[in-house]
């Protein structure tokens, strides 16, 4: 637990499109929070990282992080998937809380055996999922919450792109070790926002394909999940998508809600703009609002526009600060992590397999 009137020096380790674009600006734009040091060996990305933040200092690797752990208050994790486990194991033993960026591993027991650690050394761990505070998401929580679609039967969420041409590097690549393809990048976001909104899943279908060219991961995915309170989730992950779907298309017994477009923020914080510079962090135009409604099609003017919530990734750290200050939960716990995992885990299966998967829920 950190001071009320100390700052929280923060080590981010990695300043590739994770660290740079989402953990280093939030960081930054949170009160209470300091960017101390960025761990990188790249000459250009130190630049980078020096043009933004002056007062940054840099370490070559995160051993250099242990050997001065007593003048850091929080380590942030955001370097590739198959090094979080390694990291996050040594931040906790040398005494210092985490943040990690999903997936927190590859497996759900590895990310309980790293939260046990956690408890036992009486430490924060974390998993940064920001999607959580999407717009679309917070306005659909709302919506739920309130009763304003009913008893919700169907939940439809898609997260597609239209990228015919392989980009290359980890994230693509098939090898186990590295914990790459849709499934654990994307499918980790659909699957946990999912979750909170309707709970554990006790069974689990999957499809998942490598469709384009020399594609070693997959790059096309679809998980259908039956959560415990009855509610079913069809999920989509995809590269290779012409047309774009709905974002949202969440079905009740009384109305149902859709939603197209993505929230603006990952936009907006790749072309540089910073939350608290200026107004409308995270507004969206009255033309992108979802609609609410029964019996006819959005596309043909059924129902009614609802205003959509300001996407809020800032709450993350924020909530980090607090947890760190005040000894409470962090907003996203190694757990509930976990849970996601072992949906992946079974979607992975399923899609190996062609069956589907039955999970027991967890107490």
């Amino acid at each position: 637990m950190t001071g009320t009137g100390t700052p929280t020096r923060v080590g981010l380790v990695g300043y590739g499109l994770a660290g740079s674009v989402f953990h280093a600006p939030l960081i930054a734009a949170t009160d209470g929070l300091v960017l101390d040091t960025v761990v990188t060996s790249s000459q250009e990305r130190r630049a980078q990282a020096r043009a933004e933040f002056p007062g940054v200092r840099f370490a070559a690797s995160p051993d250099e992080l242990w050997q001065r752990a007593d003048s850091l208050d929080l380590i942030v994790i955001a370097s590739p998937n198959k090094t979080h486990v390694p990291i996050a194991t040594a931040a906790l033993k040398a005494g210092l809380p985490v943040v990690v960026d999903k997936p927190v591993a590859g497996s759900a027991a590895e990310a309980r055996e790293l939260a046990a650690l956690a408890e036992e050394r009486g430490l924060l761990l974390s998993v940064f999922q920001n999607r959580r505070w999407d717009n679309d998401f917070l306005t659909l929580t709302r919506l739920v919450a309130a009763g304003e679609l009913g008893d919700v039967q169907r939940f439809e969420s898609r997260f597609e792109r239209w990228r015919p041409q392989l980009k290359g590097g980890w994230r693509e690549s098939g090898a186990a070790e590295e914990i790459g393809g849709l499934l654990y990048d994307l499918g980790s976001h659909v699957v946990d926002q999912a979750l909170v909104l309707f709970g554990p899943a006790v069974r689990v279908y999957a499809e998942a394909d490598a469709r384009r060219p020399g594609a070693e991961a997959d790059d096309d995915t679809f998980i259908a999940i039956t959560h415990a309170n009855g509610v079913r989730s069809h999920l989509y992950a995809s590269a290779t998508t012409a047309q774009l779907g709905p974002r949202f298309r969440v079905l009740g017994s009384t109305a149902g809600y859709v939603k197209y477009g993505l929230d603006p923020q990952e936009a907006d914080l790749r072309e540089g703009r910073r939350p608290g510079r200026g107004t409308g962090w995270g507004v969206e135009p009255e033309s992108l609002w979802g609609r609410i409604g029964a019996g006819e099609s959005p596309l043909t003017g059924g129902g009614h526009p609802v205003e959509t919530e300001p996407g809020d990734y800032p709450a993350y750290y924020a909530g980090i600060a607090t947890a760190l200050r005040e000894g409470t939960a962090p907003p996203v716990t190694a757990h509930e992590a976990a849970a996601a995992l072992d949906v992946l885990e079974a979607a992975r299966r399923s899609a190996r397999e062609g069956t589907a998967v039955t999970l027991e829920v967890r107490s």
